[in-house]
């Protein structure tokens, strides 16, 4: 199915930047941290070697089945609760450890679980929302998540809660982006649906997960 995809170079590849926000919270992008080929053979591979499902929420009392699809991977089979349903880990697959174990030793942090997401085409996207549950925060209530993306450049954005802040950028193939600090409590993101994208994207979003004694 996905045997013909086009070859997505850009004219422009993204710079290294400290921090992409203005304010209250930190979101560091560090470019390309894979070449061209090596995205594309990581985005055959996860295309078809990932347990991939379709998301389920709750979103006021309704029950939604979503068209992109989802699987989370991490240490153990921990169960990991939002949008009022529990998802159940999957033991690491090989290929997506290997790169958990180079993202933490880019990024300086330790992640033991990964939520992977599939967009198959450009209207597929994801609203505005922030990664803010309980058990993804830190003894000091900051929340990291590195995000890495594979497949189509896509339009990603961050909007300030409270300020008139607004932040977009385009994620392009093999691109890293840390989010850490206050930003999840000040600031929600969302993935905009286009009409023009026509080829699949994979986001890997590696996190610290902290299990309750019930998990």
């Amino acid at each position: 199915m996905y045997d013909c995809l086009a070859m997505n170079l850009e004219l422009f590849e993204p710079e290294a930047k400290d921090n992409l926000l203005p304010c209250d919270g930190e979101v560091k992008d560090f470019g390309l941290i894979l070449d061209h080929e090596q995205s594309q053979k990581y985005l055959f591979y996860f295309l078809q070697h990932l347990a991939w499902q379709h998301d389920e929420v709750y979103l006021h009392g309704q029950y939604y089945q979503t068209e992109r699809k989802v699987v989370w991977y991490g240490d153990d089979h921990y169960q990991y609760h939002y949008s009022g349903m529990a998802k159940q880990a999957h033991v690491w697959n090989p290929a997506l450890f290997r790169l958990k174990q180079h993202i933490e030793q880019l990024t300086g942090y330790t992640y033991n679980s990964c939520l992977a997401n599939l967009y198959e085409n450009g209207t597929q996207g994801v609203g505005w929302h922030s990664d803010d549950e309980p058990s993804l925060e830190s003894p000091e209530r900051n929340v990291v998540i590195a995000s890495l993306s594979f497949g189509a450049t896509r339009k990603f954005s961050f909007k300030h809660k409270w300020k008139a802040e607004k932040v977009d950028l385009s994620l392009q193939s093999g691109q890293l982006i840390l989010m850490r600090g206050r930003t999840q409590r000040y600031w929600k993101h969302m993935l905009a649906k286009s009409t023009r994208v026509v080829e699949p994207r994979v986001n890997l979003t590696f996190r610290y997960f902290y299990p309750t004694e019930s998990q």
